[in-house]
C-alpha cells in the first residue's frame, strides 16, 4: 500500500513548475513592473478613497429659485417671538421665524434672511431672526407655529431639508439707527429686505469715497469714528451682487428710516 504523502508529492511538483511558468511569462510580458514601478511580486498599491462628500449642504443650489444649496439637519420649536440675536423688534403678527444653529449664524450674516424648510408633515418659509447656540450645523429652531407647519409638535425633533430664498416682503428696505448712534459713533441696521445683505457701506457728508462698514454679531453695521455733520448716503448689497444706494439723516438715537426701494 502506497504512503498516503507519497501520492501528494507529484501533484506538488506539477504546482511548483506551474507557478515558475507563471512567473516566467509574466516577466516576459512586463508584468513584474519596471526599474521605475514596483517591485517584481509587489502588490499594486490600492487606489485613495474618494473623500466623502461635506456633510449638511450640496456643492450648488438644487432647486430653482434658490439662492443657496440645500441644507440638511434637524428641525426644533422654540417660545419664539422675533426678536433675538438678530435684535429685530418682536412680530406677534407674524411669527414664521426661526433661529439659526451656531456654526451657520456667520456673525449674523443670516439675520433677516428667508429660508424655505420642508419637513415630514410639509413646508414653510421663515425669517432668520434670532440664533441657536446648541444647534449643529444644519439645525433651525422654528417657532412653534412654524415647526407645527412641518411636523407634529408632539415630535418635537425631527429631519428637515432647508434653502435661502427671496422674501415675500411688501415696501422698501429700512434702516434703524442704534440707540448712542451719532455723528460720532455710527450703527445701522437693515431691514425688510428681500435677499440676504452682504455688505452695507458709507458715503458721509464732503466724503468723495465710500467707508465699507464692519457687521457685528448682533446684527448691526458699526463705524467706530466720526464722520462730518449732515445726512450720509448708505450703499447696501445683497447676495449675488444687487445694490441699493439711499440718504439718511444725521445718525440719531433709534430712528428707523424707510429707503427708497427694494432688492429686484
Amino acid at each position: 500500500m502506497n504512503h498516503p504523502l507519497s501520492s501528494a508529492r507529484p501533484t506538488r511538483r506539477l504546482a511548483q513548475l506551474s507557478a515558475l511558468m507563471l512567473l516566467a511569462s509574466l516577466a516576459a510580458c512586463g508584468g513584474g513592473g519596471s526599474a521605475d514601478g514596483p517591485t517584481a511580486g509587489a502588490d499594486a498599491p490600492s487606489p485613495a478613497p474618494a473623500p466623502a462628500p461635506a456633510p449638511g449642504a450640496s456643492p450648488a443650489p438644487s432647486v430653482p429659485g434658490a439662492l443657496s444649496p440645500t441644507y440638511t439637519g434637524e428641525g426644533t420649536f422654540y417660545g419664539a417671538t422675533g426678536e433675538g440675536n438678530c435684535t429685530f423688534d418682536a412680530s406677534p403678527d407674524n411669527l414664521m421665524v426661526a433661529a439659526m444653529n451656531g456654526p451657520d449664524y456667520a456673525g449674523s450674516a443670516v439675520c433677516g434672511q428667508f429660508v424655505a424648510v420642508t419637513g415630514p408633515k410639509g413646508a414653510v418659509t421663515v425669517r432668520i431672526t434670532d440664533q441657536c447656540p446648541e444647534c449643529k450645523s444644519g439645525d433651525l429652531d422654528l417657532s412653534e407655529s412654524a415647526f407645527a407647519r412641518i411636523a407634529d409638535p408632539v415630535a418635537g425633533r425631527v429631519p428637515i431639508r432647508w434653502h435661502v430664498v427671496p422674501g415675500d416682503v411688501t415696501g422698501p428696505v429700512s434702516y434703524r439707527y442704534k440707540e448712542g448712534s451719532s455723528r460720532w459713533w455710527v450703527a445701522i441696521q437693515v431691514r425688510n429686505h428681500r435677499l440676504p445683505v452682504t455688505g452695507l457701506e458709507i458715503k458721509p457728508s464732503g466724503s468723495a469715497d465710500w467707508i465699507a462698514v464692519a457687521r457685528t454679531d448682533y446684527n448691526y453695521f458699526v463705524h467706530p469714528s466720526a464722520i462730518a455733520t449732515g445726512p450720509l448716503q448708505v450703499r447696501i448689497t445683497a447676495l449675488g451682487g444687487a445694490t441699493l444706494i439711499d440718504t439718511l439723516p444725521e445718525p440719531s438715537d433709534g430712528v428707523v428710516v424707510a429707503g427708497a426701494g427694494q432688492f429686484p
